[in-house]
């Protein structure tokens, strides 16, 4: 499908444009049982998760994860599995060389580990989201390597045993199956892959490492590459263990090929996820439009959990108030379970239906 190029995952307190989704979204919401967590717990997603042995996470924002008592609420009712939006990504980390900021990802270790969640670590390795020292400090090549493996060995190294899965690379490809010119493959070559995956094996033996990309949900040129990057490393012996399907879908465009296209990558014996989960609408988000998005949560994660292997499924973020993508594509919005009033969306019950064993 079309994709717009990513722009950076910052939260934000935006505000709800004229025509609010939210509105228009709350009068096509469904009721969920405001339960505590030990309370009927196999009717929320956590609860159909944890029957099924997977995991149903949210990308979480540091900002109401202090303050917003209806987004944790949520968050630890219904998802097992936490990933930071931004908080684990460089130039959070590291704004200024040597100079370490973790509160944020501190933050959302200890709140996982209170509430009985895991973590998904991401992400090491990336194009973007870079601080400014590294980006325009024109290193060598032999400096930029001890550099990316420092960061890895630090940063999965402070939270070993902690993080059950990390992001290790993420977006490596160009969509015409080439490798993604950026600051490490310009200057390190492919090979840095191998690298990464290596140091943060080394780091934490734990952890299960992957590879992450956006728009490889379908059998095409982007997906073969990474097909065929995939399996060379299993054949040289590199740690990866899995593939991120990052799944930034259009309404209406769940691609055909998605459960034989995360199969393959399950045969060579891989772990597969859907990580990024959401499914943008065009604004306002008609009834049917909304509808249509139940069907297609439903068929996404239908399509992992019918796949060995399948890890689980992460949806990017919990609630349209804070989601990214009115930020990055213009017109769209509605893409997440809840709205912003937090009642849950047709898209909650679609994610449900699709992770109920029973169903």
């Amino acid at each position: 499908m079309p994709y717009s190029p990513r722009r950076r995952r910052r939260f934000a307190l935006r505000p709800l444009p004229l025509v609010a989704v939210g509105a228009l979204v709350a009068a096509a919401a469904v009721t969920v049982p405001q339960l505590m967590p030990d309370a009927s717990a196999a009717t929320t997603l956590r609860g159909h998760a944890d029957a099924r042995g997977v995991k149903i996470g949210a990308a979480v924002a540091d900002g109401p994860l202090q303050n917003e008592s209806a987004y944790t609420a949520v968050l630890d009712r219904e998802f097992n599995s936490v990933t930071a939006e931004n908080a684990m990504k460089w130039d959070a980390l590291e704004p200024s060389r040597g100079s370490y900021n973790w509160a944020a990802a501190d933050r959302l270790v200890a709140h996982a580990s209170a509430h009985k969640q895991g973590v998904r670590g991401h992400t090491l390795a990336w194009y973007s989201q870079l601080p400014s020292w590294l980006k325009n400090g024109n290193f060598s090549t032999s400096e930029l390597n001890t550099i990316l493996k420092k960061h890895i060995d630090t940063t999965v190294g402070r939270y070993k045993g902690k993080i059950y899965s990390w992001d290790v690379v993420n977006e490596t490809f160009n969509e015409d199956g080439s490798m993604r010119s950026s600051l490490w493959q310009n200057k390190l070559g492919t090979g840095y892959i191998a690298n990464a995956l290596r140091w943060a094996h080394a780091a934490d033996p734990s952890a299960k490492l992957y590879i992450n990309d956006y728009n490889i949900e379908a059998d095409n040129a982007k997906s073969d590459a990474l097909y065929a990057l995939a399996k060379q490393l299993l054949a040289d012996g590199v740690p990866l263990h899995g593939i991120g399907f990052q799944s930034h879908f259009v309404v209406g465009q769940v691609p055909s090929s998605m459960k034989a296209n995360l199969k393959r990558f399950s045969d060579l014996g891989l772990e597969v996820a859907i990580t990024e989960l959401d499914i943008r609408i065009p604004m306002p988000a008609s009834s049917t439009e909304l509808a249509q998005q139940s069907t297609d949560y439903k068929t996404a994660s239908e399509n992992c959990l019918g796949v060995p292997r399948c890890a689980g499924i992460t949806v990017w973020g919990i609630t349209d108030k804070y989601s990214w993508v009115p930020g990055t594509f213009n017109g769209y919005g509605a893409a997440l379970p809840y709205n912003e009033s937090y009642a849950a969306k047709p898209a909650y019950t679609g994610l449900s239906k699709g992770l109920d064993p029973t169903a």
